[in-house]
């Protein structure tokens, strides 16, 4: 247990936590009344961006001479649709703006992952179950060993390629989330026919995915079908890593804490923002890093405020900071290569049944009677 833990559940008292939930309650209803048509021109826009980067890398890469440049196109707009709009979109973040385009309940993304099944994996049980062993499925997305509250077995030796592998295939891995593949290969708590069932309408939109990327547009490439499937292989590639390190860096550098099922025992909402802050870490970077990004840099905020348009999340941090001053609490930021090196130290020595890092907190004080807090929309 870190000093910082022990002090942060011993020494807050009930009346600390109400004031900590009723400070940043007060920051997030007041963006919320602020939102109008600058976040409007903001999303709009960053659809543009990522409709001409599409064309333009799919026309490049038709052209010997420019097609790496038309990967790169690609790539980008890939990542934007992903990070910066699709994520963001399908957290709610735009609805208010009654644009059916832009509703989380509408919104496809050009991802392998189906919108209904990442919302109920990310947005309910991530946002909801924060870290939260055996809750929150993203602690290792049933592959790796990421806490030592999880108990090693002989496959957790294989943390460092897996986690590889995870890096390069991230859509896929992420499409087949909800199916918990581990319940079926490993602890046997559910049957094949299950598994064949649920996986019906996670293939049904892979295989759209794979017919676009690999038969279509090569198609029409004609001659140039080759470099249209290897330049397609590639912007998927970098997406998939991009994304895979920019959510690995805000949930697992070692300082970064999970906890126990007991913490959401008639957690208060005082106590919910802390689990985030506890559980999240940010990563450092310019403008052009945020919108890369989807603004995860900031993901001590996105926890904190997950319906908020993202590109809000650069003002808020200072007073997110100064929250976390004046209450003691930890604000957890470093640059992006030492946020990934922490968290690949991590994966390795989790990897070992002798592995220390990666810290549980005990139990919060729940003093106050209240009910289990879920913001995420």
């Amino acid at each position: 247990m870190t000093a910082i833990t022990k002090n942060t559940f011993s020494s807050l008292t009930p009346a600390q936590f109400a004031a900590i939930g009723n400070e940043f309650d007060a920051i997030r209803n007041r963006m919320r009344a602020d939102l109008g048509e600058r976040d409007a021109k903001y999303i709009r826009t960053m659809i543009k961006r990522q409709r001409q980067f599409e064309v333009a890398g799919r026309v490049m890469m038709m052209i010997p001479p420019v097609w790496p440049a038309g990967v790169a196109a690609l790539s980008v707009s890939k990542i934007l649709d992903n990070m910066e709009i699709g994520h963001n979109v399908m957290h709610g973040q735009y609805d208010w703006m009654g644009d059916p385009s832009l509703n989380s309940k509408n919104f496809e993304w050009d991802s392998a992952d189906t919108s209904k099944n990442w919302k109920i994996t990310h947005n309910y049980e991530h946002h909801t179950y924060t870290n939260v062993l055996n809750k929150d499925h993203d602690i290792g997305y049933g592959l790796l060993r990421m806490s030592t509250d999880q108990k090693w077995e002989p496959r957790f030796l294989a943390n460092l390629p897996l986690t590889v592998l995870l890096h390069t295939f991230f859509q896929h891995f992420v499409a087949v989330q909800n199916l918990k593949l581990e319940e079926v290969m490993i602890y046997k708590t559910k049957t094949p026919a299950q598994l064949k069932e649920e996986f019906k309408p996670v293939w049904k939109k892979m295989r759209k995915q794979l017919a676009k990327d690999y038969v279509l547009f090569p198609l029409l490439a004609g001659p140039m079908a080759p470099m249209v499937f290897a330049g397609n292989v590639l912007a998927n590639l970098a997406r998939n890593v991009w994304a895979c390190a920019v959510i690995f860096n805000g949930h697992f550098p070692e300082d970064v804490e999970q906890f126990p099922e007991s913490v959401i025992e008639n957690e208060t909402r005082g106590q919910w923002y802390v689990r985030q802050l506890l559980g999240s870490a940010n990563f450092s970077g310019g403008k052009l890093m945020h919108i890369m990004s989807g603004n995860l840099s900031f993901q001590i905020e996105h926890h904190l405020f997950p319906d908020i348009p993202a590109h809000r999340y650069a003002e808020i941090a200072p007073e997110v900071r100064a929250i976390c001053d004046k209450h003691g609490l930890p604000y957890k930021t470093g640059s992006f290569a030492s946020q990934t090196l922490s968290t690949w130290k991590r994966i390795a020595k989790l990897s070992l049944p002798s592995g220390k890092s990666g810290k549980v907190s005990p139990r919060m004080a729940n003093e106050k009677a209240a009910t289990p807090m879920a913001l995420a929309a």
